[in-house]
């Protein structure tokens, strides 16, 4: 064994073993908000793991999404809507807890015995980067599904906008349902004082 042999594979135990800690950390921690950042480590220990593959593009896409935009995201989410609530003992919880146990160990043994007898083929890490593979195909071979792809994040951001923007103002007498209003706040609350003023005078 080389000692560049040697390195890649202390970095790969050491990658590992973060990241295996990282995920039993964000079951056990006893606050959401410490499992969201541990959640952040374990992104970021895979995002090492695909350096070690030559696959550099999938780890800079793992940092900018899912540490920089996923991650992040659930934090802002758990911090808006941290409430604790007191829940009461379930009944014959030892028994959910032994079978999820035994589940679990199952899925892992299963896993490690198909990890070890699967002849996985060797070969030879390209020197050419993946980006400018990933590249080439976006641009070739899957033009057509990456466009459709941008089309529909730009119908789902333009959805987002327009629900965001939904305003609920008490109908007329007579109206229907409530419809889309797309005029400014002041506007609309100037027309709900107006129209509080009227139904008071009446």
């Amino acid at each position: 064994m080389t000692l560049a042999e040697g390195v890649q594979l202390v970095t790969f135990g050491v990658l590992s073993a973060m990241a295996i800690g990282f995920a039993l950390g964000v079951v056990w921690a006893p606050n959401i908000v410490y499992s969201g950042f541990l959640l952040g480590g374990v992104f970021l220990s895979m995002a090492g793991l695909y350096l070690l593959l030559n696959a550099d593009f999938v780890a800079a896409a793992q940092v900018l999404i899912y540490v920089g935009a996923v991650n992040v995201l659930i934090l802002f989410a758990i911090m808006l809507v941290n409430r604790r609530y007191t829940f009461a003992p379930l009944k014959l919880g030892w028994l959910r807890n032994g079978v999820t146990a035994v589940v679990c160990l199952g899925l892992f043994a299963l896993l490690t015995v198909m990890a070890f007898n699967t002849p996985w083929p060797l070969q030879p890490i390209q020197p050419l980067s993946s980006a400018m593979v990933i590249g080439g195909h976006f641009f070739s071979d899957y033009l057509l599904p990456f466009e459709l792809a941008s089309v529909l994040l730009l119908m789902a951001l333009i959805g987002a906008i327009v629900v965001a923007r939904r305003e609920s103002v008490a109908p007329e007498a007579g109206e229907g349902d409530l419809s889309l209003l797309e005029r400014a706040r002041p506007q609309l609350e100037a027309e709900s004082e107006r129209r509080a003023e009227l139904v008071s005078t009446r």
